[in-house]
């Protein structure tokens, strides 16, 4: 079966192929896809074995050592600094002696990835949740579906259509919040959208989800969605790439002010909410660097931000800022298990594929501690990654230890759903 690209990704495409035409010069095109041997030594995936796309290794990290809201930044490149032995970098809760290296393995793809399960709507998987005890639910970007999967790839049988080209999602255990469908029940997933919506889903609407906010009429383009508890009741908070804002929402849908604003004076006009991820009490905001008419991010190395903020829209601290940044959207929080970044927040980078460790430091600071690597000591880069979040423990959403991923290979035209698992 084939699907046509949603209007939002053709229009993606078609501005990225103007590109490297040279008709929008300011957006980094990513290098082509590469499914062979290693050629170099700057390339490298999780495995060429693993039918994981490859893309180039733009160089060694860079720290950014940041205080809370005055960073403070160190050139220094990995390589510049002593190497200790994996796990050893003695601060915070970091063993001796754990796994240093990182397995990458494609479980489902749209095109026939070696090794995969096939699935056509796979198209530029982006967003990526599973409840406590459910399959991996992924937003298909690209086919205007969620379409779902357990830890090993097997495709369940039910395909949720999302209109408006979904991006983040969100899974909610709230019966009595975010109420939607013919059974007014609480939205068990929600889903925001490039097409300014927000809609949910719970199984008195059967294979639909149903649109609740609508904020097309404002020029929203909605790339990444989260959800925390605060002390008046539940709240989505929604990225609007497009207007530069955090959209809020509570538990009836309706739209909240927070007092912060999620607002960062010190970051350069120019830059939008990106991805967005709540771990702990804390809302994690990656910024991307606005391309042609701010509907898309532009890719490029230094390019990028995440802040840490409270639930009312506070700045909490700085995490990073450029450096070894490139248009960053993915973000978890790395369990003990978790090799040599166990306990480290982890942060995806779309632009260049690149997952780099940024460690939290004592007085709430965080410093950069290096980017997952393959067992040739190179980073591990997959193409177009979005999404990282970590099993649950259960035979449906996979181990603790096992971080799962979403990508859109090729310029968002294709979809992968994976592991990265220690080594």
């Amino acid at each position: 079966m084939k699907f046509r690209l949603h209007p939002f990704a053709e229009s993606r495409v078609r501005r990225r192929m103007e590109t490297a035409a040279g008709v929008v010069d300011d957006h980094h095109v990513p290098a082509p896809v590469q499914l062979g041997d290693q050629k170099g030594p700057d390339e490298v995936v999780g495995h060429p074995s693993a039918g994981v796309p490859i893309i180039p290794d733009v160089g060694g990290a860079r720290r950014d050592e940041l205080s809370r809201l005055q960073p403070r930044v160190d050139t220094a490149k990995d390589g510049d600094r002593p190497m200790l032995p994996f796990g050893s970098h003695g601060v915070l809760g970091h063993s001796i002696g754990v796994p240093g290296t990182y397995t990458v393995k494609a479980l489902v793809s749209n095109n026939g990835v070696p090794g995969t399960t096939v699935d056509a709507r796979l198209q530029n998987a982006w967003g990526l949740v599973a409840g406590p005890g459910t399959p991996w639910w992924v937003s298909d970007n690209g086919a205007d579906f969620s379409t779902l999967y357990n830890a090993t790839g097997v495709k369940r049988d039910l395909n949720v259509s999302v209109d408006g080209a979904p991006t983040g999602i969100v899974f909610n255990g709230d019966s009595t919040s975010f109420r939607a469908g013919p059974s007014n029940a609480g939205a068990l997933f929600i889903f925001a959208t490039e097409g300014g919506t927000i809609a949910g889903w719970n199984p008195s609407l059967g294979t639909a989800a149903g649109v609740k906010v609508d904020s097309s009429g404002a020029g929203a383009i909605y790339k990444g969605l989260a959800i925390a508890t605060t002390a008046t009741g539940p709240q989505l908070y929604a990225t609007d790439f497009h207007n530069a804002r955090v959209d809020v929402f509570d538990a009836t849908w309706a739209a909240v002010q927070t007092a912060g604003g999620f607002v960062d004076p010190t970051i350069p006009a120019g830059y939008a909410p990106f991805g967005i991820q709540t771990i702990g009490t804390r809302i994690f905001v990656t910024f991307a660097k606005q391309g042609l008419g701010a509907k898309d991010e532009i890719d490029g190395q230094g390019l990028g931000f995440v802040d840490a903020f409270d639930s009312d829209g506070n700045l909490v601290a700085r995490v990073a800022q450029h450096g070894q940044l490139n248009a960053p959207w993915g973000l978890a929080l790395a369990p003990a298990s978790f090799g040599r970044f166990g306990g480290d927040l982890l942060v995806g980078n779309f632009g260049d594929g690149h997952v780099n460790a940024y460690q939290e430091i004592s007085d709430g600071t965080f410093e950069l501690i290096g980017a997952l690597r393959t067992a040739d000591g190179r980073k591990l880069a997959i193409d177009g990654l979005w999404a990282l979040q970590f099993g649950h423990g259960t035979v449906n959403n996979g181990p603790v230890g096992t971080l799962f991923f979403t990508a859109g290979p090729n310029d968002e035209a294709d979809g992968l759903f994976g592991t990265i698992t220690a080594a």
